[in-house]
């Protein structure tokens, strides 16, 4: 009989866990790494310079490092005009998985934190090559690091003679990540491309130029400089909290000095007043006085789940949402897919568990568009190009709109375009 040894057991980082599990994020393969790591930067620039609303001029430039067919190290350079990154902030966002801004509860693009920093983990994993950033927030000086990620701790490693400065006579603010990375552009190519060309399509007053390794350059050029009112943070809505959730935002009103439940509800969650709260407290059955640090965890889920059965709560109000609107829309179909006939159309907000979204639309004929229908998904304003099939959209175009009652043949050049913008996306 064999001898029975205990097993170990430790902790794992969050690098870890993704370096481990790195297709969960995008990088399943050398084709698709390329496409992710580009389209993550440059979601992130975006959204950089819309805080801050300035029209994005980004550029990419992607470099063979040296010749030959198939799977090779390039190196990928993506510039912006954005906010840019404070210095003590730089080594953390660029270097810790789950670090960033996108943690509030407003619409963003990207992955909360994480597709930026996995581009970046992934060049060190395939190249074994320090990621390189400058960045100013337009003050008196732009910084430079050179960094690795320490997998195991999850905590970015400064490599020696960094930060560097210069000088920023002309005030420039922005960011420049550049990463080496292994993969195989010449595949990854037109799905680039595409990204690109629909990025451009819901951001018509943005300029993207991209430099590929043949030296070829695209440019998607801006047609507008009006740039969409950014989301604003908004407190989670109490339909749409769960109960850690709930315990999160108990710890933080004690922590703040806030023991009373019902200056709790109508400080920390969204739209809820004086009288919504007491009403609601007393369906619950609790004092409005009640101290939140004598609340036990039976308390907490019976607050929870009154909260999402309570139907008095004011609906989520659209502020933290940044939808593109018809005339936007409009503009970036017409410059990009230069159809003979548009049609868009723009619902008013709604919600879902809580959590509020918006729906825009378009249906354009003719132009640039091959034979046949085609559908243009976006969501926060990411155009989506994988795993089509498997989307809602999808299945509404293709199998339940009856195109021959509208006389529309099945080979007309026809595009259908969706947006949904919302602070939770269920990709």
């Amino acid at each position: 009989m064999g001898m029975v040894t205990e097993a170990e057991y430790r902790r794992i980082s969050p690098a870890d866990f993704f370096y481990r599990n790195r297709d969960i994020a995008g990088f399943s393969n050398p084709t698709r790494a390329v496409y992710s790591a580009i389209r993550e930067f440059v979601e992130n620039s975006l959204d950089a310079c819309e805080a801050i609303q300035t029209p994005p001029e980004i550029y990419i430039r992607v470099t063979a490092k040296r010749p030959g067919p198939g799977t090779i190290p390039y190196s990928l350079l993506v510039y912006d005009n954005g906010c840019g990154v404070p210095s003590s902030k730089i080594p953390h966002c660029f270097g810790q998985v789950l670090f960033g801004s996108k943690y509030l509860l407003q619409q963003t693009r990207g992955t909360f934190g994480l597709g930026g920093t996995m581009a970046i983990l992934y060049g060190q994993i395939t190249t074994n090559t320090p990621a390189k950033i400058l960045s100013s927030t337009g003050g008196k000086w732009v910084y430079e690091y050179k960094l690795f990620i320490h997998i195991e701790r999850n905590e970015p490693i400064v490599l020696d003679g960094y930060p560097k400065r210069f000088g920023n006579k002309d005030g420039w603010h922005g960011t420049v990540v550049e990463i080496c990375l292994t993969g195989d552009y010449p595949r990854a190519e037109p799905k680039v491309l595409e990204y690109l060309k629909r990025t451009a399509v819901t951001n018509p007053y943005a300029t993207i130029t991209l430099a590929d390794p043949k030296g070829r350059l695209y440019r998607f050029r801006r047609v507008t400089t009006r740039v969409p009112k950014p989301p604003s943070p908004t407190k989670p809505h109490p339909h749409g909290v769960d109960v850690e959730t709930l315990n999160r935002l108990i710890g933080l009103a004690t922590r703040e000095g806030c023991n009373d439940l019902l200056r709790f509800m109508t400080k920390y969650l969204h739209r809820v007043g004086k009288g919504t709260a007491s009403r609601f407290l007393k369906v619950v059955g609790l004092p409005p006085d009640t101290d939140l640090r004598t609340l036990s965890p039976s308390d907490v889920v019976r607050l929870a789940e009154a909260m999402n059965r309570f139907d008095r709560f004011l609906p989520p109000k659209a502020d933290c949402l940044s939808p593109l609107g018809a005339q936007l829309l409009r503009i970036g179909i017409e410059k990009e897919l230069h159809p003979e006939f548009i049609a868009t159309f723009n619902r008013r907000p709604s919600t879902y568990s809580g959590h509020p979204f918006i729906v825009e639309g378009a249906i354009a004929y003719g132009g640039n568009f091959p034979p046949g229908i085609t559908l243009y998904r976006y969501a926060n304003k990411i155009p989506l190009v994988y795993d089509e099939a498997s989307d809602v959209s999808w299945k509404v175009v293709r199998e339940l709109i009856n195109w021959g009652r509208y006389r529309v043949r099945q080979d007309a050049p026809v595009a259908v375009i969706t947006h949904i913008c919302s602070t939770k996306i269920p990709y």
